[in-house]
């Protein structure tokens, strides 16, 4: 694991370091990256582990964003006592134990970005005799890092122009996976070249993965576990 971690420069520097900047851009680009990762498992905490409905919920989570920003919560972050999620989760509990609804109304926006909570309801609420609260806040955490992921590598495949690339990854990794056979008929390609791209996609997105978790953490000793939790087979 510690050669994966170094073989993988620091391409950006970490959300966690940017959110605390005194460069209102910078923290505002960090506070991006957090808030695409972690929006939909603080909404899935909210609703699995303190039974909010839907409309509470999504405004308690709307508020935690805010609060982020406007009191500059991530200063107070010390990755030597807890991973980042599981600090954030405290947060949360903080938030709600605190929280009236009258408070609430005054608080609400604050220069967050709006989440569109209503688009995940319905997975969310399938998850409620299907997983504890603390599962479904990892299985939304892990979701959200491949998708930022999967959006960085699509955005390279056509500054690159790989387009084809990338739909190759999307059609049998991310697809219904149909033969190579037929992904060559259909990208009018061989096999071998479906094969060949293919792995190049799958290399790209495990680095880009990890690239997205290096802005995530705060420290090597943590990447390392958010790869082990991310990307090492159970």
């Amino acid at each position: 694991m510690d050669r994966l971690v170094r073989a993988f420069p620091l391409t950006r520097r970490s959300a966690i370091e940017a959110a605390r900047s005194s460069d209102a851009a910078e923290r505002a680009r960090g506070l991006q990256t957090v808030a695409a990762a972690y929006w939909r498992p603080v909404y899935s905490y909210l609703r699995l582990h303190w039974r909010k409905p839907h409309d509470e919920a999504a405004d308690l989570a709307q508020e935690f964003f805010a609060e982020l920003i406007d009191k500059e919560l991530l200063a107070r972050f010390d990755p030597a006592q807890a991973r980042l999620r599981t600090w954030l989760r405290i947060c949360i509990d903080g938030l709600v134990a605190n929280d009236t609804r009258a408070a609430r109304r005054q608080k609400r926006g604050g220069g967050a970005p709006a989440f569109d909570f209503d688009s995940i309801r319905g997975d969310v609420e399938a998850l409620q005799t299907l997983a504890s609260p603390e599962v479904a806040f990892e299985r939304e955490w892990a979701r959200a890092v491949f998708a930022l992921a999967l959006q960085r590598l699509q955005e390279r495949c056509k500054h690159e122009g790989k387009d084809r690339y990338y739909a190759l990854l999307d059609a049998y990794d991310l697809g219904d996976r149909p033969s190579y056979a037929v992904l060559a008929e259909r990208f009018g390609i061989a096999v071998t070249d479906v094969t060949n791209r293919l792995a190049w996609a799958r290399r790209e997105l495990r680095t880009t993965v990890v690239e997205v978790l290096r802005e995530l953490t705060a420290s090597d000793a943590e990447l390392r576990e958010e790869m082990g939790a991310l990307l090492e087979p159970s």
